[in-house]
């Protein structure tokens, strides 16, 4: 397969690697970004959206494109404006994106967004397929108004393919290298009562995953980006610190205390989601990484003794 993919957020955790990863299997690759001056390996767009702005040629130029765009959740307190900006920053994109696929002749044969398994709120312990009904928490709230401005792709005919993502594990960035320094420096523990589920996937095979989306027709509609085998946060402390070579010592962090740092943004430690693999293995696709183990000793077996 070849072809033109289209990418916002690319400069984001799972951009970067999705891009290399297209270019080594022999795609081309654009980014849209507000400042397309900035060096960059990748041909750049210009748009701009809190101005509603973006360069026509971009659509034109796309095979597919791949919607990873979003403030992020974790570098700032969850202040209202803020709460705004994370929300916009999603669907505002996408709302420009489907009004300039609108208005112009293009040859788009897909649309795949990103999406969270933060849709299915705080679930407990029970096992959360596509189907299950949404939480009503903030974060759920994000992942709903986000699917829905995606799914409007459908609208226009497209091939519209929404991932919703586990906590994407890698060392360069996102959930893993936080939860990591606490172990490195002897002071990892579980969080909160430590029982929430954590859903999570390898950063290469999210990347694996979005390509299959690109590359196979039979992908149409949600599905959970997730390994198959989630664990609990006090399981996942536990494989961490034994992936470390490090103990884990202190007793668990308690949930006000983790309130107290984070405020309302703390939902994404302390709520958890069980979630299912099963529709992605329904399609074929193989995960690299199917156990936690199995991806921490991917991060850390290498660097043990560095």
């Amino acid at each position: 397969m070849s072809g033109k993919i289209l990418i916002t957020g690319g400069s984001g955790l799972v951009g970067m690697r999705l891009s290399e990863m297209l270019i080594d299997q022999g795609y081309e690759v654009a980014h849209l970004s507000r400042n397309p001056d900035k060096v960059s390996n990748y041909k750049t767009f210009k748009w701009d959206v809190k101005e509603g702005t973006i360069d026509e040629n971009a659509i034109t130029y796309a095979d597919y494109i791949v919607h990873l765009a979003g403030a992020s959740l974790a570098s700032d307190k969850w202040t209202e404006d803020r709460k705004k900006e994370i929300i916009n920053s999603r669907v505002k994109s996408a709302n420009l994106l489907y009004n300039a696929m609108k208005s112009s002749e293009h040859h788009v044969k897909g649309f795949i967004s990103a999406s969270g398994v933060g849709i299915y709120g705080d679930s407990g312990d029970q096992l959360m397929s596509e189907e299950s009904t949404a939480g009503d928490d903030f974060l759920a709230d994000v992942c709903q108004s986000w699917e829905a401005s995606a799914w409007q792709m459908h609208e226009l005919g497209l091939r519209t393919v929404i991932m919703r993502l586990g906590i994407v594990l890698s060392t360069k960035g996102g959930a893993l290298p936080q939860m990591a320094r606490p172990v490195k420096m002897m002071a990892g523990a579980p969080l909160g009562s430590g029982k929430q589920y954590m859903s999570w996937i390898h950063l290469d095979d999210a990347c694996r995953l979005f390509i299959s989306a690109i590359e196979d027709p039979q992908f149409a509609g949600v599905y959970n980006a997730v390994a198959p085998h989630p664990v609990t946060n006090k399981q996942f402390m536990k494989e961490l610190a034994e992936a470390m070579k490090k103990p884990l010592v202190l007793p668990k962090v308690p949930a006000f205390a983790i309130n107290l740092m984070m405020g309302e943004m703390s939902d994404v430690v302390l709520t958890g989601q069980r979630v299912s693999a099963n529709k992605v293995l329904q399609t074929g696709f193989t995960f690299e990484y199917n156990y936690l183990e199995e991806a921490l000793e991917s991060f850390y077996e290498k660097n043990a003794n560095g």
